[in-house]
């Protein structure tokens, strides 16, 4: 592979450094994000550029852009520890991720819930099945003593007689 004149490696690194300045800005091209991938395409670059090269005798040799790759790797780290959210999709995957696990959150608690009225119901049912056999016991034993009376119950919807209302 032929390599490049020196003019031509100084447009290039312009170039790079134009589109570094533009995406740590912000200022992401539609479907691009904030990285090399992104940067060697703005700038018209090939993007092995940017990464290590071998020598036929198997030595590794920097790539002749990849001062920028660092260069580019270090500025955008340091954007984002100051809390500077340069791709705004990296802040709506954070959003999501927060999100999802609120919800993961709530439908833990919701499924204990259910679980733990799952576990009442019976119980529920069975005191309920046994407070109805006690009430027929009492008043199939109220009926067969003999000794109480039955209170008259009002009609037409009036009190009884003697009552303050």
């Amino acid at each position: 592979m032929p390599r490049i004149s020196e003019d031509a490696k100084s447009r290039n690194e312009a170039a790079i450094r134009a589109a570094m300045d533009r995406l740590l800005a912000g200022e992401l091209p539609p479907g691009g994000k904030c990285d090399i991938k992104t940067l060697a395409a703005e700038a018209g670059v090939s993007r092995t550029a940017f990464y290590p090269k071998k020598d036929r005798d198997g030595s590794a040799r920097p790539g002749p852009y990849q001062h920028l790759a660092e260069e580019f790797e270090r500025r955008l780290r340091a954007l984002q520890e100051a809390g500077e959210v340069v791709d705004p999709r990296v802040a709506q995957i954070e959003r999501l991720k927060t999100q999802v696990a609120e919800l993961k959150e709530r439908v833990a608690r919701r499924d204990a819930e259910l679980a733990e009225l799952a576990a009442f119901k019976p119980l529920a049912l069975s005191r309920l099945a046994a407070q109805h056999d006690e009430i027929m016991r009492l008043r199939e034993q109220a009926e067969n003593a003999g000794s109480v009376r039955r209170l008259p119950t009002s009609r037409n919807g009036t009190a009884p007689f003697g009552s303050c209302s």
